[in-house]
């Protein structure tokens, strides 16, 4: 940053960027500085399928059709990103250069002030080749056991649809409420919160790929 003329101080519980060098704005002119540059900045992408609660505890046939797989992609502000400073918080833009080398924009996103070390985490938008489509197959009264008060199992097929010339994951995130246990799947979850089951589904390159489950869920 001393290079590009911009020192960065910790200040109280703020951070002062002060520009030391001269620059120059003509009358009613709006000017952008550049506060810091980084090159091979290893970023990684991901597909993500956001799921819902509220099916796990009613009857519902088809759930979404053609739903929206969003895109992230997330980074470490750290040092061996060749990053490693507080970043303010604003509006990332994010580009990448077609067959052409021509830079074209893919996305925005806001960030909020961000420490060095902390990650950095980015939605473009929504996939435009992958897309889903979920229902619920089976739904039924359930055993409980004390000290719960009703049970559910329900069944779900989620098609995973890819049009793209090459194979894609796509995480599936499903909230599901209550005290719960997956009874049945063809793909592995893993349980990453106390309320969420995930699943990493690949599909090949034009080529879709259907995700089945049961679930026990008890309140």
């Amino acid at each position: 940053m001393e290079e590009d003329g911009i020192t960065e101080e910790s200040l109280f519980e703020y951070h002062l960027y002060s520009l030391n060098r001269e620059t120059t704005l003509a009358d009613k002119q709006t000017k952008q500085v550049a506060l810091l540059s980084a090159t091979s900045i290893p970023v990684t992408k991901e597909f993500l399928l956001q799921g819902r609660d509220y099916y796990y505890n009613s009857k519902y046939g088809q759930i979404g059709q053609k739903i929206k797989v969003g895109v992230f992609v997330e980074f470490n502000n750290n040092e061996k990103a060749n990053l490693g400073l507080p970043i303010p918080k604003g509006i990332v833009r994010v580009y990448k250069n077609d067959t052409k080398g021509n830079a074209q924009f893919v996305g925005e996103d806001r960030i909020d002030h961000t420490p060095k070390n902390e990650d950095i985490r980015l939605k473009l938008g929504d996939a435009f080749d992958v897309t889903a489509n979920m229902k619920q197959t089976d739904f039924k009264k359930a055993r409980h056991y004390a000290p719960h008060h009703v049970a559910y199992e329900s069944s779900y097929e989620l098609e995973l649809k890819n049009a793209k010339s090459e194979a894609v994951t796509v995480t599936v995130r499903e909230p599901v409420p209550g005290e719960w246990k997956v009874i049945k799947e063809n793909f592995p979850h893993k349980k990453v919160a106390s309320g969420t089951a995930e699943w990493h589904v690949t599909i090949p390159a034009e080529s879709s790929q259907t995700l089945k489950y049961r679930v026990l869920v008890q309140y």
